[in-house]
């Protein structure tokens, strides 16, 4: 069976966004395989990472703009 956009676009429509008891349940299971002693450990790199990740993003679309303005400038 082939997938289409369309088709995809229902499965993407129909699982939606997390809510409340999905995120319990999530961290629940974060607390049982990672411990109550690395999890805060886990939080604050994946939050570096994050953070890491936005700069980065940022200073592409930063040089992509100086690139534009340049072929303008010739």
């Amino acid at each position: 069976m082939f997938v289409t956009a369309s088709s995809m676009t229902s499965v993407i429509g129909f699982i939606g966004m997390p809510g409340a008891p999905e995120l319990l349940i999530v961290l629940f299971l974060a607390l049982l395989l990672f411990g109550g002693a690395k999890l805060p450990t886990l939080m604050r790199n994946l939050g570096k990472s994050a953070n890491e990740f936005k700069r980065g993003m940022a200073e592409t679309a930063d040089d992509t703009d100086e690139s534009e303005k340049m072929k303008e400038n010739v």
